[in-house]
């Protein structure tokens, strides 16, 4: 059964898994240092329905996720060619039990998701912009 927020907010597959759209970019550009121009920001919205996952990737920018609703964990895998686990956030509204409300994957950090049994939406900022020139998904 397709979920009702998919249609709700527009969202497409991505291709790391889950469903998402660009809600916003900023109007600045930024030149990077290899002389590509990026949005100083984009916006997300990340929707992770019960049991999927999303892939090893990484992103060249800076990425902070923040809680919408339900859960995420959150793996990332260090900065080497392939990605190890290091370390595990759960990202999600609950500070009480140690739910993190955003959390920050630095520029070329391997990260995933974990399959949960509750849906989850965040929304994510990527700064500069997010480009899939700057995406890499892992086989």
């Amino acid at each position: 059964m397709k979920h009702p927020l998919i249609d709700a907010l527009g969202l497409v597959q991505h291709p790391e898994g889950g469903w998402y759209r660009q809600s916003w970019a900023s109007g600045v550009d930024v030149e990077l240092a290899d002389g590509r121009v990026r949005p100083t920001a984009t916006l997300i919205h990340f929707l992770l329905p019960a049991g999927d996952a999303s892939g090893w990737h990484k992103v060249a920018s800076d990425e902070i996720w923040i809680a919408q609703q339900g859960v995420v964990v959150l793996e990332l895998g260090g900065s080497g060619e392939e990605p190890e686990a290091e370390a595990q956030h759960t990202v999600g509204l609950d500070v009480e039990v140690g739910h993190e409300t955003q959390v920050l994957v630095p520029a070329g950090t391997w990260q995933r998701t974990v399959p949960r049994e509750e849906d989850a939406l965040v929304s994510c900022v990527v700064s500069p912009g997010f480009d899939f020139a700057d995406f890499t998904l892992l086989d």
